[in-house]
């Protein structure tokens, strides 16, 4: 069994959910508290083991590389106030020479052929797919137990999450099969399922491990749901011949790719912080209070 060295994260979204705010800025910038967005997906990455992270862009995310490398001004700046908390917090961010790249995909096809794109940086060797939307809230982190499940089973392997069984329609759903250490065999792959016709209530959640023949399918891979390459539809067909399995992640993952789920994240990262939860605790029920009086007053 091959050891995941290598992550992919796809960050060439135009993030429209998002505007006015992402016609300048990256939707992978925004910021939950004080770390943007695509930090919390690579700092997931180096927990779980990560060695080498590949970014997939596009077109005006050249900030997302200029994020993850050195700043001589303001790191001299910081030397010069005396700002050593700040200091260390940005050396800590920072991955080490030689641990990035940055793959150029040319044009929006879908997350199956942003993956792809991918294909030579990782070569012949299985690899984990992080979407940085999906903001993973627990520890250990949503990637460290995917990878758990994969060095007990091989092969390949989704992280998933429980759903509103009458929000099937939302999401990829998995069928659940025979239980396999801390997860299960998954037996089906449908994307979007009505509830009547869901195999489960365990959605995909945005982390995956994924073993290189991957790339062969996507490259032959016929246009799905949107008129775009989907990754789904590639993982239906290489379920064929190789396995795949399930972990539940233990934790809360916070889609951040829509404006309530972005908030949602906000609140409960800087209420886990011991520097802010009392503020923002106290700021939350004066809100509530406030809410509910010109809810009577109305």
């Amino acid at each position: 069994m091959q050891k995941v060295r290598k992550a992919v994260i796809p960050v060439a979204g135009l993030g429209t959910r998002f505007l006015p705010a992402t016609k300048s800025m990256p939707k992978e910038m925004l910021p939950v508290v004080d770390k943007p967005v695509v930090q919390y997906a690579v700092d997931e990455a180096f927990e779980a083991g990560i060695e080498h992270i590949v970014f997939v862009t596009g077109r005006n995310k050249a900030v997302i590389e200029d994020y993850f490398d050195l700043h001589p001004e303001l790191i001299g700046t910081l030397e010069q106030t005396g700002k050593k908390a700040q200091l260390q917090s940005l050396e800590s961010l920072l991955p080490v020479a030689g641990a990035t790249s940055f793959i150029r995909q040319q044009s929006p096809h879908g997350l199956g052929h942003a993956v792809w794109c991918a294909r030579d940086v990782i070569g012949n060797e299985p690899f984990a797919l992080l979407l940085p939307d999906m903001v993973s809230f627990g520890a250990p982190g949503c990637l460290a137990e995917t990878v758990d499940l994969y060095q007990r089973t091989g092969g390949n392997v989704i992280a998933v999450e429980r759903c509103d069984p009458s929000e099937t329609g939302k999401y990829g759903i998995v069928g659940r099969g025979a239980e396999v250490a801390s997860g299960f065999e998954v037996t089906s792959m449908v994307e979007k399922p009505a509830p009547a016709n869901a195999p489960s209530n365990f959605y995909i959640n945005g982390r995956y491990i994924l073993q290189p023949e991957i790339f062969a399918l996507l490259g032959t891979q016929q246009r799905g749901a949107g008129n775009e390459i989907q990754l789904t539809d590639a993982m239906v067909r290489l379920a064929e011949s190789q396995p795949f399995y399930a972990q539940p992640f233990n934790g809360r993952m916070f889609d951040c790719g829509s404006k309530e789920g972005f908030i949602e994240a906000t609140i409960a990262f800087a209420l886990a912080r011991d520097d802010m939860k009392g503020p923002v605790f106290e700021m939350l029920q004066q809100f509530v209070r406030s809410h509910e009086r010109r809810e009577v007053a109305a």
